[in-house]
């Protein structure tokens, strides 16, 4: 597959910036869109990793559409390269989040002390009924849903991975257009 303007599946967003904007908007709209159906519609609580993994999307929904509104005018392309290697930086790092969850998940090594590991055992009842009140129910090193196999955490880095190269490639294929 070629990620050059012109040939592949991908040509008509990628020779067209405002429409990869606007694919990357859906897209990243619709898996955090699917985060929180699986969250309210299906009863799954998100741990607190869950919830950081969320932040590139909350950020790269908006950030596409004004991209994408940018990209209707063609004075503004160095705006809109700019912005495309924005997303590509900001799902990279949702993509490093995801991979560095599933990796607490699979123990490869530690996740953040507040959710993970073991929980202490309160010395008396007073201790009991305080630690109620902090602790979270919800752990970061066990997967509580799975698709195909894999941990929503997983999903996560492969689908982050997919936006942050797709965004990239359609910058340089527009920086090249602009540059010719």
């Amino acid at each position: 597959m070629s990620l050059q303007a012109g040939s592949g599946p991908i040509a008509a967003p990628m020779s067209r910036p405002r429409d990869a904007a606007l694919a990357l908007a859906v897209a990243a709209a619709a898996t955090v869109g699917g985060a929180l159906f699986i969250e309210h519609g299906l009863g799954v609580k998100p741990c607190d990793l869950c919830l950081t993994q969320r932040i590139p999307y909350y950020a790269g929904v908006p950030l596409a559409l004004a991209v994408a509104w940018l990209g209707g005018v063609p004075a503004r392309r160095r705006l809109v390269v700019a912005g495309l290697v924005l997303l590509g930086l900001l799902f990279a790092v949702g993509a490093g989040l995801g991979f560095y969850h599933a990796g607490v998940e699979w123990g490869w090594w530690p996740g953040p002390s507040g959710c993970t590991g073991a929980i202490a055992k309160p010395a008396g009842m007073g201790d009991f009924l305080r630690q109620l009140e902090t602790v979270r129910v919800v752990r970061c090193d066990e997967v509580t849903f799975r698709i195909l196999g894999f941990s929503l955490a997983a999903w996560n880095a492969v689908v982050s991975a997919t936006l942050a190269a797709f965004a990239i490639a359609c910058a340089v294929a527009a920086g090249r257009r602009a540059q010719a």
